[in-house]
């Protein structure tokens, strides 16, 4: 007989679910009152509280074609409450070109994000420089990816 082995796999399977399911039910009671942990940590973003990202300073690199190179800008962003209080923007331009659109990306950003949720960040086009833009998102999902709680 083929099918009488199937049946305690089947029984296991089933018994293996059942303890998942528990040991997940145990978790989520783990937070004191049955909420989950993004309540307990502070609420959500539409209440006040912190929806995802650890509070601190963050800094990664974002890069971005131009006819003529490939250049790369460093991005600094201090986050609170999922809120940008601070931001930096260094380039390191390869052409001279990038150096003004760079120059004009970095004088306006602040203005752009600061005072923002970091979910709500994505910029097109900062003081007539669109280029930059897809440097600084990139940067900002890597931010993103490296303050999630």
């Amino acid at each position: 007989m083929t099918h009488a082995p199937s049946r305690p796999v089947r029984a296991g399977a089933a018994a293996v679910g059942v303890l998942g399911a528990l040991a997940l039910a145990g978790c989520a009671s783990a937070t004191g009152d049955g909420g989950d942990a993004a309540s307990d940590a502070g609420g959500t973003a539409a209440d006040g509280g912190s929806a995802g990202y650890v509070d601190g300073t963050y800094t990664a690199e974002g890069t971005y074609a131009t006819p003529e190179s490939v250049e790369t800008i460093t991005v600094t962003v201090t986050l609170a409450d999922d809120v940008v209080t601070e931001v930096e923007v260094v380039g390191d331009p390869q052409k001279s070109e990038s150096q003004q659109f760079q120059s004009q990306f970095i004088g306006g950003i602040s203005a752009e994000v600061v005072g923002k949720d970091i979910d709500e960040i994505s910029v097109s086009r900062v003081a007539g420089s669109s280029l930059t833009s897809g440097g600084f998102n990139q940067a900002i999902d890597t931010i993103k990816a490296e303050a999630a709680a």
